[in-house]
């Protein structure tokens, strides 16, 4: 029975690849909460560059390292008109003593029921030790002012990941 539904699983994700946003496609809008607790949605910031970065969760190593640089990194991306928003199933509660210890002023979204990620097509079938479970892919997407998908980065290594990001942008606009 696990076998046939593991099965199942690998045959539905082939077939939802092809529904995916890919380099050249509208944005899939999606609501959050702003640093106040206004709610806003992505189309909210067409007329700026937004990076949209999935991190599986608040406090783990590999989300801290790339959460610390993108915050050390967020002046360099203001200044050229670039917003940045953070999305990982992780409630309110928890993003905001997240963004308290790090330090964070870009936003964070939480995707509690994993509908913003799996409109992404990061919430995926991941394997740790053996086992299989759902979960986020670190993935990051590069949306320009009109909301179309200009990059998107898989497989993320949390290390160095916003100054790869940034190099994307130039210098100036």
């Amino acid at each position: 029975m696990y076998i046939r539904l593991s099965k199942y699983k690998m045959q539905r994700d082939e077939l939802d690849k092809k529904d995916l946003p890919k380099e050249g496609d509208a944005a899939p809008n999606f609501r959050f909460e702003d640093k106040k607790g206004a709610e806003m949605v992505l189309s909210d910031l067409q007329g700026k560059q937004v990076v949209v970065y999935f991190y599986p969760r608040d406090f783990t190593p590999g989300c801290t390292i790339e959460a610390d640089e993108f915050a050390q990194d967020y002046e360099k991306y203001k200044e050229r008109n670039i917003e940045i928003i953070g999305i990982s199933p992780d409630d309110e509660g928890s993003h905001k003593k997240f963004r308290e210890k790090m330090n964070i002023a870009f936003f964070l979204a939480s995707d509690i029921n994993n509908e913003i990620s799996n409109s992404y097509g990061v919430y995926v079938l991941k394997k740790f030790m053996g086992k299989e479970y759902m979960g986020i892919s670190r993935t990051t997407f590069i949306i320009d002012e009109k909301g179309i998908i200009r990059k998107i980065f898989r497989n993320v290594k949390p290390r160095g990941h916003s100054i790869d990001v940034l190099k994307y942008f130039p210098h100036h606009k």
